[in-house]
């Protein structure tokens, strides 16, 4: 099913154009990865596909039939409601009544002698039997659990950002749809979490749409990857791997026309310097072809890569080094007795879940906050660069030439000097945008340019905490060659495990007992090496199997046995709803729109029927076995 079409889609904002003439669709099986510098319009090119905002020009058809459910980077949740309010809110009637028996319950478990709640919890369970909502609770409660919200009844008002941003991920996820569109979803999420959501997008159902900086998701969740560059869009089959490989060898065939078209524009133009007289209608359509070359170009202008080989103040022989740190947030501990010696070499990743402390391990080796007990000493000749996520000087007033002329107007580099207008054009800002406003800047780009402040102050220890959220993924490559030869001290906390894998060579891991322990590997091996201790723990932790039975229980449970009760009349239902479904078939055999969306429902309550059938057969075996002892 082809869930929509776009045709000749084109969105400026004031005199810069994002893209026009934008033409693609989407069908049911496409699980699309979009690529573009930052400020190319990606997030843009998203609202509009979601209907938020309204193209300049152009064509959006969206199937009649189809369901889209997007996912902003905006906080666009109410601070009123619930964790599981929020998720379940203006949805089908299942999720209405499922909110209503949450709600329920809740004031239940405040006053359990109150009879009318008693009365409400009762009414609305008869609701849940009746719109199949014990399901829906179970996956709502599934998906935050997995998404690090441990508490499905907890206030959005009392959330931090990253929690909010999981809730908005989850409310995304339990949504029914036939088209996800989701704006950076890993940002925010920790390493086992965006494990989980590969694995659960990479089962779901329907099409996928969505924009992120991670490349090993990239590679292992899409399979059509929409690059937005030149103004417009090339459609690659394949993950990012392929992308790749497809981006070089279009850009190696432009390379290759530009040539040609240079070499020829090159001898007409030696023929107009002659001065040739259009008498002739021949003579003057070689003329206009003759600019027509000149004026030609295949492939973007070409521009300085962003790259940055700024000299690195000298560092001594003593670095830094930390004995017997700890730190408490009242009950919450995040270090716990930790001691490292960092020496010239270093090129350490700290990893650990959201909340673990790894921001304030950096806020403390920089003298930001102090430890509870413990010492930091640092050497004499140490020049901090600290990439912080969280406090980003950045004055919407300023334009982007006088933030950066703010370090200095010349940097010194290995080959001379660079004023700090050819380190912005470096740092892929034109000479036309270092005039714009910061305001104007996207969030992308208001992280590259602090970045390239933070780097022009040219540190010997740089600390990097998260710098990849945001990033597109051709500034994450270059920044990777650049820490490829910088020659201080290199520090990164992130959840990237691409970037982790291609900087670092070993680790922090931060436990549940707030220690911290070094794994001397990449983040690949780290996992790995995760995995098989998991697997030797659940082989050592299996029971050895016993002659005595275990003891059975005497009968189903409560909510077994009214899901029991349930399955018979729902696969009548079904059953004819199945024959109807052949029936109207039969009677719009020209209606091949029609035709599509009966065959569409009638594989999945076929595959309802199956599902519905075995676990009625699995309960009705469960309680004859009860019933026999």
């Amino acid at each position: 099913m082809v869930v929509l079409t776009a045709e000749d889609l084109s969105k400026s904002y004031g005199d810069r154009t994002l893209f026009e003439g934008v033409s693609f669709g989407i069908s049911d099986r496409d699980r699309i990865g979009i690529i573009g510098a930052n400020g190319a319009g990606k997030s843009t090119l998203l609202k509009i596909l979601s209907r938020k905002i309204e193209p300049d020009s152009g064509l959006l058809s969206v199937n009649r039939q189809a369901k889209i459910e997007y996912l902003s980077q905006a906080d666009e949740l109410d601070d009123e409601l619930t964790a599981i309010e929020q998720v379940l809110r203006d949805g089908p009637e299942a999720f209405e009544v499922l909110v209503a028996y949450e709600v329920a319950c809740a004031k239940l478990e405040l006053d359990p002698q109150d009879t009318k709640l008693l009365d409400d919890v009762a009414k609305w369970s008869e609701a849940m039997d009746r719109v199949d909502g014990w399901g829906i609770e179970g996956e709502a409660k599934a998906i935050l659990g997995a998404l690090g919200i441990k508490n499905p009844l907890a206030r959005i008002s009392s959330m931090s950002g990253g929690q909010r941003k999981r809730v908005a991920l989850a409310r995304a996820l339990i949504r029914p749809s036939n088209l996800l569109i989701l704006d950076e979803p890993t940002n925010h999420l920790d390493v086992d979490t965006v494990e989980w959501l590969e694995t659960h997008l990479s089962q779901r159902q329907g099409a996928l749409l969505l924009i992120t900086h991670d490349r090993y998701f990239l590679d292992r969740v899409t399979n059509v990857v929409l690059e937005l560059a030149e103004q417009t869009v090339f459609r690659h089959e394949g993950n990012y791997s392929y992308f790749l490989d497809a981006r070089e060898k279009r850009r190696i065939d432009q390379a290759n026309k530009e040539q040609r078209r240079a070499q020829l524009a090159k001898k007409e133009l030696e023929w107009l310097r002659r001065g040739p007289k259009a008498r002739t209608t021949k003579a003057r359509a070689r003329i206009d072809r003759a600019h027509a070359l000149l004026d030609a170009r295949y492939g973007p202008e070409k521009t300085d890569k962003m790259a940055i080989e700024t000299q690195t103040t000298r560092l001594g022989k003593k670095v830094m080094e930390v004995r017997d740190l700890s730190k408490a947030f009242g009950e919450l501990k995040v270090l716990d007795n930790f001691s490292h010696v960092f020496p010239r070499t270093e090129r350490l990743g700290i990893i650990g879940p959201n909340g673990a402390g790894k921001s304030t391990l950096l806020n403390i080796l920089t003298g930001r906050e102090a430890p509870d007990a413990g010492e930091v000493e640092i050497g004499d000749t140490v020049v901090f660069g600290y990439y912080d996520q969280n406090s980003m000087d950045l004055d919407d007033s300023m334009r982007v030439h006088e933030y950066i002329s703010t370090v200095s107007n010349k940097i010194p580099t290995r080959d001379g000097f660079l004023t700090a207008a050819q380190m912005l054009e470096r740092f892929m800002f034109s000479r036309k945008r270092q005039w714009d406003y910061i305001s104007k800047l996207s969030g992308g780009e208001r992280r590259r340019l602090y970045l390239l402040k933070v780097l022009m102050s040219q540190p010997n220890v740089l600390l990097l905490d998260e710098p990849t959220n945001d990033l597109d993924v051709e500034s994450l490559t270059v920044l990777e060659e650049y820490l490829d030869q910088f020659g201080g001290v290199l520090i990164v906390v992130s959840h990237d495990r691409y970037f982790l894998d291609r900087t670092v060579d070993h680790l922090l891991v931060y436990q549940k007992d707030s220690t911290l322990v070094e794994f001397p590997g990449s983040y690949t091996d780290w996992l790995d090496h995760r995995r098989e201790q998991h697997a030797r723990k659940q082989e050592l932790e299996a029971p050895a199997p016993s002659s005595k039975p275990a003891s059975k229980p005497q009968k189903l449970s409560y909510k077994e046995q009214r899901e029991l009760e349930s399955l018979a009349p729902l696969i009548e239902q079904l059953e004819t709803r199945l024959v109807e479904i052949d029936e109207e078939m039969a009677t719009r055999h020209d209606d091949y729109e029609a035709l599509q969306a009966l065959s569409q429902e009638k594989d999945q309550r076929d595959a309802e029927l199956e599902q519905a059938l075995e676990r009625w057969m699995e309960l009705e075996e469960i309680q004859e076995a009860l019933k026999k002892g």
